[in-house]
């Protein structure tokens, strides 16, 4: 499983977290209103640092390992699509987050599953076309650079973080694939000593979904 697929699977287990979590919200209850909003304000950050990542890094090496460029604009338009239902879905959850109100859950729900649709629909397209090329190809030269100029554009609390969540939830297939990509020192020094503000802030709001499905 290539790292571009692993990131997509801690995109979707949010997603359907955050869908859950809108179903079950209860009238008036502003401690989880808050909660939820930190964890919509993660995602939204992960999933943005992602997508624009993907446009200013990960395009020219698609296209250096034989990806068409006219796929590679059609990913592009998905991410439009993608950033609009983002910014709806914000708009929901800080509505949310001001009212603790039911009604606002149900509509911060409806727009948690557009964006779902959405974004899902383009991982899928994504994954499909590219999947094969980045695992088969990953000693290129040009994956190699890929890889490298991702690793500068974070900062060590942001790369704490991004490595926390990744593992938040995560399949052994999952973490293992992220250990394969990732050196293991890495992931025990950032996403061990600066994740920890992800693991206190906003790995503790799923809590009471895995408490519910036990």
């Amino acid at each position: 499983m290539s790292m571009n697929k692993t990131i997509h699977r801690a995109v979707r287990r949010d997603l359907a977290r955050l869908r859950d979590a809108l179903d079950a919200f209860t009238d008036e209850d502003r401690e989880r209103a808050a909660a939820l909003y930190r964890a919509w304000e993660n995602f939204d950050d992960q999933l943005t640092d992602h997508h624009q990542g993907e446009h200013a890094v990960a395009w020219p090496a698609l296209a250096a390992i034989g990806i068409a460029g006219s796929t590679i604009d059609t990913f592009d338009v998905e991410h439009e699509a993608m950033a609009a239902d983002l910014t709806t879905a914000g708009q929901t959850m800080a509505r949310l987050r001001s009212t603790a109100s039911r009604a606002d859950a149900d509509v911060a729900a409806a727009a948690m599953e557009r964006l779902q649709v959405t974004t899902v629909s383009h991982l899928d397209h994504e994954e499909a076309v590219t999947e094969e090329p980045l695992t088969q190809k990953a000693s290129d030269p040009a994956l190699k650079k890929m890889g490298k100029q991702f690793s500068r554009r974070s900062s060590p609390a942001k790369a704490g973080t991004f490595f926390a969540w990744m593992q938040d939830g995560a399949t052994e297939e999952e973490l293992s694939a992220l250990r394969a990509n990732v050196p293991g020192a890495v992931l025990t020094v950032l996403g061990g000593l600066f994740g920890r503000r992800y693991r206190k802030e906003v790995a503790t709001v799923w809590k009471p979904l895995r408490g519910a499905a036990t």
